[in-house]
C-alpha cells in the first residue's frame, strides 16, 4: 500500500511555505536554527495553516505528539520483533522528546521528555541509543531496532553525535542526555541489528509522533 501523501507547511526556514514532499521540507529546515514546520494530510488544511502562524498550531502539535504509536503496516520485509524508534521536536530547536515502541504491537517501550532546546536529530539520535542500551542491559542482542534518521545512523556509525547547537542553560538537560549516549556508545559494542525503516514503501515508522 502506497504511504499516504502529505504536506508541509514550513512557517520559517530557507524559503517559507507550502512543499508536498518532505525531503523539499527538510532542505528548508534542516540547520535552520529556529525553524518552524509542521505536517498536514491534504492542501486545504496546509493552505489554511499556512495563512496563519506557527503559534495556531502549537497546542494541536502537543496533542499530535501524545497520541498513541500504530503498529506497523503489514509487509513480510517488515521484522514485528522490532523496536522502532523516533524523535520529535515542535520547533527547531525546541522541546524534544523521542520514544520506542514495539513494532508489531504499537506497545510503547519508553518515552523521554519534553525536553526544552533539543533538535530531531538530537532526538532521534538519543532514541536510537536508549534502545540499544536498554537490549544491552537486558542482554538481548538479538531484538533489531529501526530508525527512519539518516543523521541518527550516521552519527552512530561514527560512534559520536556531530550537532551544531550550542549548548546553554536552557538545554542542559538535553547535552547530559547526549553526553551520555555519546559515551554508551563509545564503550559499549553494538551487537543487535540496526536497521533503516522504508518510510517510502512502508509509511512512517511505528514511533512517529506526527510532527513532520
Amino acid at each position: 500500500m502506497a504511504p499516504r501523501r502529505k504536506f508541509y507547511v514550513v512557517w520559517q526556514g530557507l524559503s517559507p511555505g507550502i512543499y508536498d514532499s518532505w525531503e523539499e521540507a527538510r532542505a528548508q529546515v534542516e540547520g535552520f536554527a529556529g525553524a518552524r514546520y509542521k505536517s498536514f494530510p491534504d492542501i486545504e488544511s496546509a493552505t489554511a495553516a499556512f495563512r496563519g502562524s506557527y503559534e495556531d498550531q502549537a497546542t494541536l502539535l502537543i496533542a499530535m505528539a501524545r497520541r498513541s504509536p500504530a503498529a506497523a503496516p503489514s509487509d513480510p520485509r517488515i521484522r514485528s520483533e522490532a523496536i522502532a524508534v523516533d524523535g520529535a521536536c515542535s520547533s527547531n530547536p525546541g522541546p524534544m522528546e523521542y520514544r520506542g515502541v514495539m513494532v508489531g504491537s504499537g506497545q510503547q517501550v519508553f518515552h523521554v521528555g519534553p525536553l526544552d532546546g533539543g533538535t530531531n536529530n538530537i532526538g532521534e539520535y538519543l532514541a536510537l541509543v536508549h534502545a540499544l542500551a536498554l537490549l544491552d542491559k537486558q542482554g538481548d542482542h538479538t531484538t533489531p531496532i529501526y530508525s527512519d534518521s539518516r543523521t541518527a545512523l550516521s552519527w552512530l556509525r561514527r560512534r559520536h553525535s556531530n550537532t551544531k547547537l550550542e549548548p546553554t542553560a536552557r538545554n542542559a538537560k538535553v547535552f547530559e542526555l547526549l553526553e551520555r549516549a555519546d559515551r554508551w556508545v563509545a564503550t559499549h559494542q553494538i551487537l543487535n541489528p540496526v536497521l533503516k525503516w522504508d518510510t517510502d514503501s512502508w509509511g512512517e515508522i511505528p514511533a512517529d509522533f506526527g510532527r513532520k
